[in-house]
């Protein structure tokens, strides 16, 4: 990827000598962080090198009578104006200028600080716009007009306040071992950002759970990203997440992919753990009888923070646990836990955030003595 920001916009902090060169310096960095846990090869899943993000955030910065898209400079020590950003896809990409200049003609940049774009992989787009002020009718109607000559969806967001211009969701399609699933994604909650290492990441999960018998259990579900195509894979799915918008989205798409073996209850891990354990009832978990299921494996794909303890030892008493984190230190900390009751059996890096020193790990882990 070539970018005229690199050494300036803080968005990428790993370039030097290309794409090639900081994905190896993750693989090694990586390796050994986990070479008490695992001593094979870690699989190395590759992004594209430059298009990759299908969901980005851009301050808006006033400068005179002009506005700018602004990131964080690199040193933190003041903004950067762009005018392109080649980590995005093709359709923010070309869109950016474009609303950029439809803002400024309808001149609705009166106290917008933000702009966030949320694209599928056929273009269509939601772009948010964030404002210090109450939107009127009259934004409204200006927005409507935007929203129409560009073919975008338009949400004003101000405080306690949200217009929606269309629709506050896309459609994405993912690719997975030549078969379609269709998500909504919907504006404001998390997606997986970069649709063809997410695509890489779901099968590479898929391969870690053929052939076990039996049913799911998967905290930490979301939108169902990973809960509706793993479900073909089992009998039945059972899976937990606390927000109620991501619930609620995890059950239209399951819906949209006549996915039917799927229950999901909107509860923290710790209340799950606890109404398994019958320390309280609780009344979201009163249409389901778990002792249906014939649960061996357990699915978690926790946030940056990791799993506690708690959630931990829970997840020890299963056969087989498949671990998504997209924060290796604490993935760490949590297989000091794991692994003393499971065996890793396959690791691997996928580099969803390249020219940064992030990455996501996953690791299939198998109960000791277990075949």
């Amino acid at each position: 990827m070539e970018c005229k920001y690199f050494g300036k916009c803080g968005a990428c902090r790993v370039y030097e000598d290309g794409y090639e060169a900081q994905l190896n310096d993750k693989k090694i960095l990586n390796q050994d962080r986990f070479k008490s846990f695992y001593q094979d090869e870690i699989s190395v899943f590759k992004s594209p090198d430059e298009h990759y993000r299908a969901r980005s955030e851009f301050k808006i910065w006033h400068d005179e009578d002009k506005i700018h898209y602004a990131m964080n400079h690199i040193e933190q020590k003041s903004v950067v104006f762009v005018d392109e950003c080649p980590q995005v896809n093709e359709y923010i990409s070309e869109l950016m200028p474009k609303l950029l200049d439809a803002i400024a003609v309808k001149k609705i940049d009166f106290k917008l600080f933000g702009i966030d774009f949320l694209s599928s992989s056929s273009g269509q787009i939601v772009v948010s716009m964030l404002y210090h002020r109450r939107l009127d009718e009259e934004w409204q109607s200006l927005a409507n007009q935007i929203a129409k000559e560009l073919g975008i969806y338009i949400i004003g967001r101000s405080r306690k306040q949200k217009v929606v211009i269309g629709q506050d969701y896309i459609t994405e399609t993912l690719n997975i071992n030549d078969k379609k699933y269709k998500f909504n994604y919907i504006e404001n909650s998390f997606t997986q950002p970069n649709p063809r290492v997410n695509e890489q990441m779901i099968a590479w999960g898929m391969k870690q759970l053929q052939n076990i018998e039996g049913d799911l259990l998967e905290l930490y579900c979301g939108a169902g990203n990973f809960t509706i195509p793993f479900a073909s894979l089992f009998d039945k799915v059972l899976a937990t997440e606390i927000s109620k918008s991501s619930i609620n989205a995890a059950k239209d798409n399951m819906l949209l992919n006549s996915v039917k073996n799927i229950e999901f209850v909107r509860m923290s891990v710790e209340d799950f753990v606890g109404a398994l354990d019958g320390v309280r009832e609780y009344r979201r978990m009163k249409d389901i009888d778990i002792d249906l299921y014939n649960i061996d494996t357990i699915f978690v794909d926790p946030p940056r923070s990791g799993m506690d303890r708690t959630s931990c030892e829970f997840a020890s008493r299963y056969k087989h646990i498949l671990y998504i984190s997209c924060n290796p230190e604490t993935l760490v900390r949590d297989l000091e836990i794991l692994t003393s009751t499971h065996d890793i059996i396959n690791m691997a890096m996928f580099d969803q955030f390249p020219y940064t020193h992030h990455v996501e790990m996953g690791v299939k882990l198998t109960k000791k003595g277990v075949l």
